[in-house]
């Protein structure tokens, strides 16, 4: 939750849907960039262990920003999705160490 913010909680059914929006930069992050803010992204679903017997989803909204120097875009690396899936990692390797 270090940068994250949960924005909403909300129950579909079977699924539980946390909203989580990304937070701005702190002043460390900027101390040697010159960042504009661009928005956010298209807010991405992402599958997590279950709760209480529910799907548990993700819906995470990333911010984006514009190096201004270098007219380049900027985003905090995050290593939040398993690659080729719409999992978290832990999630996907549980799933993966259950097939064997």
């Amino acid at each position: 939750m270090t940068y994250f913010d949960i924005k909403t909680v909300s129950e579909e059914g079977s699924k539980l849907i946390i909203s989580l929006e990304e937070k701005p930069l702190t002043s460390e992050e900027l101390s040697n960039q010159r960042l504009h803010s661009k928005g956010f992204y298209p807010a991405v679903e992402i599958q997590d262990f279950p709760i209480r017997r529910k799907a548990c989803y993700f819906k995470v909204k990333r911010r984006r920003w514009i190096d201004i120097d270098t007219a380049e875009p900027y985003t905090r690396d995050w290593d939040l999705v398993a690659k080729g899936t719409k999992m978290t990692s832990e999630f996907a390797l549980f799933l993966k160490r259950l097939n064997r």
